[in-house]
């Protein structure tokens, strides 16, 4: 019996190709990557569309030939003026009229009295944290003071540094007490 592979091919192709998709909205998508190909011409053709714009707003360009109908010269820009520098032979010829002396200063007055400072590195309610405190002003190089004060909140310790006779002392031991994170207070105080 003879038998008719024509007929044989054309169903085995059939049955290969794949059904056809579809889509959410019910319409048939032929091709499976017809999607990404639509985005990639859809992309090149706005890129395109974005070059022939950025073309079309550049200015005219000059024309820079040098045929007859050139500009008769090109203006050459003029050079900035150099700086003057005068000073090297103004200072030369300069001098300072006689010696300068040294200005007096002149004493408080007799009457007002000196001021001295004090810095107050803590404050404490107990007397172990006031002696602490001290300790740590004391590896400083310090001279702390602990003194006692009763008011009508209690009694407290109040930590000293000072007297200081002078503000470079004062500011000395206040960058000291900084240095290591310990906040103190500037009280001035006059002297009887």
């Amino acid at each position: 019996m003879a038998r008719d592979y024509a007929k044989t091919r054309d169903r085995a192709q059939e049955r290969k190709k794949p059904a056809p998709r579809q889509s959410a909205r019910g319409k048939v998508d032929v091709r499976p990557g017809s999607s990404w190909k639509a985005y990639f011409a859809g992309l090149l053709s706005g890129i395109f569309l974005s070059f022939l714009v950025f073309l079309y707003t550049l200015p005219p360009a000059e024309n820079t030939g040098g045929g007859p109908e050139a500009a008769p010269a090109a203006v050459v820009p003029a050079e900035p003026p150099k700086p003057r520098f005068d000073f090297y032979t103004m200072l030369p010829q300069q001098t300072i009229d006689g010696p300068v002396e040294p200005a007096e200063v002149a004493d408080p007055r007799p009457g007002a009295a000196e001021e001295t400072y004090l810095l107050q590195a803590g404050s404490f309610r107990q007397r172990e944290d006031a002696d602490r405190r001290r300790a740590e002003l004391l590896l400083l190089g310090l001279e702390p003071k602990v003194e006692e004060t009763s008011s009508d909140n209690g009694r407290w310790f109040r930590v000293y540094l000072g007297p200081f006779n002078s503000h470079t002392q004062m500011t000395r031991a206040r960058s000291l007490t900084a240095a290591q994170d310990i906040d103190t207070l500037l009280l001035k105080r006059g002297t009887p």
